[in-house]
């Protein structure tokens, strides 16, 4: 299957980082966060600019939608969680507080009950939606975790670390059930293929593991390694069918990042899954590329940037 994505249209607004975001599951809106310290809302067909919201007081780095797509969840250097819901035409928030530094990652389980965050305090807290009660914290990580993502049946949750591991841990009761290694750097990113069985992870040493999971994930095994990047792999996402992986990735301190091309042209690379294959490269932004995701609905890929800009590819 070949796949060839073309850049539509770009989306201004922040005036920093744009450091994630998230596809709602209708794939309506678009969510961006950025180190500006604003959560911002597209209508992803005409990338209109819906809501700026600003209640967070410092930088903001995570984001995700609910399954059901009515809640927001938002992660920042403020130490908090917000959560937004629809009330009449505004959201309503509500913070969550329990992690003592940046909170860097955000996740929701597919079954709706949970939702785990984590970050620079090293923990994961797990939380009850309904509720917004902490129902426990999980210890194991010794360095900042930027990075988090549920099983499909919503009873594992999978963490990566600048400690250079990736962590399973069993839900609610958070207990470990393995430690996957063999990045020699920062584990950046991790994402799940659709069916649960494969997990891909970014690192600071500029590539991406693919792990296949034992049936009772007491088990993982690096089964490909892929090596196309040659900077720091921020980010990796699936596509809804499983088919792709994107990757996006740079170096922040030497340059933005190359993947055997000019290092003026920070890129973002779609790989064909289960091939071993860069299929695509899409150019465009100035800066590096820090957030990837494709919509649920629709063949859309969207791309945030160190350039302070979104990107919208189809």
């Amino acid at each position: 299957m070949s796949v060839s994505f073309q850049l539509v249209r770009t989306l201004t607004g922040h005036t920093d980082w744009v450091r994630n975001l998230a596809f709602s599951p209708d794939g309506r809106i678009l969510a961006s966060v950025g180190w500006d310290a604003s959560v911002r809302l597209w209508r992803t067909q005409d990338g209109y600019p819906l809501h700026t919201l600003t209640q967070h007081t410092d930088a903001v780095s995570a984001i995700a939608f609910s399954p059901d797509g009515k809640t927001l969840a938002t992660g920042s250097k403020d130490k908090t969680v917000k959560l937004w819901q629809p009330e009449g035409d505004h959201l309503r928030v509500k913070t969550l507080k329990g992690h003592k530094d940046w909170v860097l990652a955000v996740a929701f389980s597919p079954d709706g009950q949970w939702l785990a965050s984590t970050g620079r305090d090293c923990s994961i807290c797990l939380w009850q939606l309904a509720t917004g009660q902490l129902l426990g914290q999980f210890q194991g990580h010794t360095e900042w975790v930027f990075s988090l993502v549920f099983s499909p049946d919503s009873q594992t949750l999978f963490s990566g670390s600048w400690d250079k591991t990736i962590r399973l841990w069993r839900l609610p009761t958070g207990e470990p059930i393995q430690t996957l290694k063999g990045h020699t750097k920062w584990v950046w990113s991790v994402a799940l293929s659709p069916d649960g069985q494969t997990l891909a992870s970014g690192s600071a040493d500029n590539t991406i593991r693919l792990w296949r999971l034992s049936p009772n994930l007491d088990d993982g095994e690096t089964v490909r390694i892929l090596t196309g990047h040659s900077d720091w792999v921020l980010c990796v996402t699936f596509s809804v069918d499983g088919e792709f992986l994107a990757s996006g990735s740079a170096d922040r301190t030497c340059a933005l990042w190359q993947a055997g091309h000019s290092r003026q042209e920070p890129e973002v690379q779609v790989w064909q899954a289960g091939k071993d294959r860069l299929v695509q490269l899409l150019r465009g932004h100035t800066e590096t590329v820090l957030g990837v995701a494709f919509c649920p609905k629709g063949h859309w890929l969207a791309t945030s940037s160190g350039d302070a800009t979104i990107k919208l590819w189809q």
